[in-house]
């Protein structure tokens, strides 16, 4: 390893992979050159170590001291680390503190915890309460894993006492789900016999329920998790577990290994996942740089002198910036996939596109609506016991001061509902010593000013006390633990609100416009002007410059050329809404009494058109076919996440039913004239959606921050949720394409295939490459535009000393290209608008990269010396 050429720093781009047992460590290995042709300096890889067996993500980490197996292990990380470091390519790699998958019988930290209890040396590892408000629980731990009642369960005869515990130790076995039971009762069940604790008869099923009760754990149904679990999950997610990391001894067993490997030169930089769930974000954030600079200077050669690159997932509200005093490099992306999708959108379709979505779907044009009624949905049948939770503890706080003793459970728990479903982000970082940021009395003084229009008259005092007792005041010092442990409840219940909430029910009732609602993106901001995405960019620049920049994730809605063509829809509102009108009359003698609703059927139109292959012809039947197996497993996740006419926890098959069949049969029915007419629609706004999505490339490629591929979207990505967008990828179609070295204008004569994308990121890194301190640390300077045409246009120079590069782009370009179906824009377009280049430029040569042509640069230039594609990138070659 110490003769391996070490990695830049920062990274100049990186490419995302999903590992899993079918995709391990050994099958990167190969494709390494390729990532070093096309640009990339760093494989961003997905968690490493030992997660659930089959897991196709590895977010579910059973054992955290290992290297998943599956994947390879530690020798097969290895192997792939050396293949990187033989092509000058670094590692980063996905962490997962907050949680750890539980329940069935992988997770030895949590089945120690099932046996001993809150004695287990792991009992203070996992985030439960010992002691809730239920007496019936104290000192337990409830399990809602039964797929039937408690009593059922027992009756059943499925509960079986089995010697699979460590050393032949006595467990229950149900199901996958193993229970260790407690070793003092080893005796009693062995003078009894196994045999005796048969459910299906009244003396087993009294003398399994007696041993039962005397357990670390509660057994239950899974139905009641959201109203009883006394312990913190991800999400609604029974099976996964939060931890305590900010408990040092969690932190260390945690990150052992991982700090090992990076000392070892192994790994260069951590994403850390769903940071926001952590009791104290801050605290985890600086630790883990601290002791990622003690080992720093073991790392080998000249990697000791390079610090960990460090993102966090972090979803940012509205306004909300992340917190400049964590440590980190930024965040994950999501952010700027937010402000480049709204640049995208035309701002005059917003009301003619929520008219039309409220007229054909009856439900609010206005997300806000949408939001709060998912949030109360949400608090009340997925959160109900954390809110106690978080209740309780306020109503600790209330019972410290006489002044506040009175205020009561119930009216404590009405105002934190009101406070919840009104919250504008994630969460907040206050403490009961510090108080709140700037940042969060803004997001606080909105959640309140809501909640007060909402709020029954006679509560409203109750929201003031909650305002000081959750950072709005420093606590006094008698009252700080408990104050504390408020803010800390209400913080972790935030942000798994709003993540189920929000982009888990209310994204996929909304459908406006569905290239809006994604992970992380600011719904109600339908488009922003190119002043204002220069704005953030110089934010950007000036707060978090290596902040990483994403268009396309694990766990994106929809692929990023999905977003990038459903924008068109926002330049052509009218003929969009006359189309869909115009396909519900036509299917409706292929639905059925049970139907889909309007506004299903109208979501499944935007899919249909948004999502249709370049390469699929309306009469290729078994093309169809396989398009509609991708759409109808969307179909059915969406709509059971949206929890309207069905659920994943109440099935609607008939409802379920009926739309599968609609979806199949527009795709699949031979000579259906809506399918021919649906595939033109898409063919029409076609070169468009290309054109937006090489602009959205290429700036997430230019602007400040360093941008990351998603596996396989260096192609079009006309993906869907997962697990849609982690299909196996072509590589060997990527790497040919690659190999042919075509320009970004030659392979746009064939835009359809993909390979102008290809070579637009190829070229566009390449160019990094050369001028790697440009980009990591070049001013970003917004060009002046004049001409009709001006609000469209992109223009913008990074420049360092006398190295400078300049990118324009055109954006709502459905009316402003040339004959269908090429890229290129209409002559009289390009000729009328005019770029203001800065003085230091002005008399130089530059190189238009994407057609090679040598462009003389003066103070003012026309577009159409510039473009001949909607995208250009000049490269000046000198000082003038």
């Amino acid at each position: 390893m110490t003769q391996a050429p070490a990695p830049i720093y920062p990274p100049r781009a990186t490419m995302r992979m999903q590992f899993h047992k079918d995709f391990p460590f050994s099958a990167a290995i190969p494709l390494v050159p390729y990532l070093r042709r096309l640009g990339i300096s760093h494989l961003y890889s997905s968690p490493i170590l030992t997660a659930r067996a089959g897991s196709m993500h590895g977010y579910d980490v059973v054992d955290p001291t290992t290297v998943n197996p599956e994947l390879g292990g530690e020798d097969g990380f290895r192997a792939l680390v050396a293949a990187l470091r033989a092509e000058g390519l670094g590692m980063i790699v996905d962490i997962v503190p907050n949680h750890m998958a539980v329940g069935r019988d992988d997770n030895a930290w949590w089945l120690d915890v099932l046996a001993y209890g809150r004695g287990s040396r792991f009992g203070h590892f996992f985030d439960i309460d010992w002691e809730p408000a239920d007496p019936a629980l104290h000192g337990k731990i409830l399990l809602p894993t039964l797929g039937m009642s408690y009593g059922e369960a027992l009756r059943s005869g499925e509960l079986k006492i089995t010697r699979e515990g460590k050393r032949g130790g006595l467990t229950l076995r149900y199901a996958d789900h193993l229970f260790p039971l407690r070793p003092q009762d080893r005796l009693e069940i062995e003078a009894h016999g196994l045999e005796a604790y048969d459910g299906t008869t009244p003396e087993g099923e009294a003398l399994l329920h007696a041993l039962l009760e005397k357990q670390n754990f509660r057994l239950a149904s899974w139905t009641v998790a959201g109203d009883e679990i006394n312990w913190r999950r991800f999400f609604d997610v029974n099976e996964l577990a939060g931890l305590r990391i900010s408990d040092p001894a969690v932190f260390e067993a945690t990150h052992e290994l991982l700090l090992r490997l990076y000392a070892e030169g192994l790994i260069d930089g951590f994403r850390v996942d769903h940071i926001d769930g952590l009791a104290d974000p801050k605290l985890y954030a600086r630790n883990l740089r601290e002791h990622l600079e003690e080992v720093q200077h073991e790392r080998p050669g000249a990697l000791a002198d390079q610090p960990a690159y460090l993102v966090v997932e972090k979803i940012l509200g509205p306004g909300e910036r992340l917190p400049a005093d964590w440590k980190v490099d930024g965040a994950s992306g999501y952010d700027f996939m937010d402000d480049v999708s709204a640049l995208l959108h035309a701002p005059e379709a917003e009301e003619k596109l929520g008219a039309f979505w409220a007229e054909i779907s009856g439900r609010a044009a206005d997300f806000h609506a949408e939001e709060e009624i998912a949030r109360r949905e949400i608090l009340d049948r997925s959160f109900s016991a954390q809110l106690d939770q978080a209740t309780n503890a306020l109503h600790a706080v209330a019972r410290l001061d006489y002044r506040t003793r009175d205020t009561s459970r119930a009216a404590i728990r009405r105002a934190l509902t009101e406070l919840l479903v009104h919250f504008p982000a994630y969460r907040t970082y206050a403490s009961a010593q510090t108080g709140r940021t700037e940042s969060d009395k803004t997001l606080f003084g909105h959640a309140l000013e809501k909640a007060r229009q909402t709020i029954l008259p006679a509560d409203a005092p109750v929201l003031d006390l909650l305002d000081k007792w959750l950072g709005g005041e420093i606590g006094p010092a008698d009252q700080l633990y408990l104050r504390d442990r408020a803010i800390q409840r209400f913080q972790q219940l935030s942000a798994p609100v709003a993540a189920k909430a929000v982009e888990d029910t209310a994204f996929y009732r909304y459908g406006r416009l569905l290239s809006r609602t994604d992970v992380g993106f600011d719904v109600a901001t339908f488009s922003i002007s190119v002043e204002t995405f220069h704005d953030k960019m110089l934010a950007r620049a000036k707060t978090f410059p290596r902040a990483m920049l994403t268009t396309a994730t694990h766990d994106h809605k929809r692929g990023e050329d999905v977003r990038a063509r459903l924008a068109v829809l926002s330049e052509m509102p009218d003929a969009w809404a006359e189309a869909v009108r115009s396909w519900r009359a036509a299917s409706e003698p292929l639905r059925t009494d049970a139907a889909p609703s309007p506004g299903d059927e109208a979501i499944m139109y935007q899919t249909l058109v948004g999502a249709w292959p370049h390469d699929l012809a309306p009469d290729d039947l078994g093309g169809c076919k396989a398009f509609a197996e991708r759409l109808v497993a969307w179909q059915e996740k969406a709509m059971r996440e949206a929890k309207l006419a069905t659920d994943w926890s109440a099935q609607n098959e008939a409802y379920e039913a009926a739309a599968r069949d609609l979806l199949t049969r527009i795709l699949t029915e031979p000579g259906l004239p809506m399918r021919s007419e649906i595939a033109a629609f898409a063919d029409r706004i076609g070169p468009a959606g290309a054109a937006n999505g090489l602009l959205q490339i290429l700036l997430k490629l230019t602007v400040p921050g360093v941008p990351d591929t998603y596996q396989g979207t260096e192609f079009w990505d006309l993906s869907l949720v997962d697990p849609d967008n982690r299909r196996p990828v072509d590589y060997a179609a990527r790497q040919a394409s690659l190999s042919k070295g075509e320009t970004v204008l030659d392979a746009a004569e064939h835009w359809r295939d993909g390979a102008v994308k290809q070579a637009l990121i190829a070229t566009v890194l390449k160019e990094r490459s050369r001028r790697d301190a440009l980009f990591a640390d070049g001013s970003y300077v917004p060009l002046e535009v004049e001409g009709p045409q001006a609000e469209d246009v992109v223009a913008f120079a990074r420049m360092l000393g006398d190295e400078a590069v300049c990118v324009v782009g055109l954006r709502n370009v459905y009316e402003k290209q040339a004959l269908f179906p090429t890229l290129a824009a209409k002559p009289d377009v390009l000729r009328e608008c005019h770029i203001s280049l800065p003085s230091e430029l002005v008399g130089r040569a530059a190189t238009e990269l994407f057609s090679g042509r040598t462009v003389e640069l003066n103070s003012k230039m026309s577009l159409e010396k510039i473009l001949t594609l909607p995208v250009a990138l000049l490269s000046l070659s000198g000082p003038a």
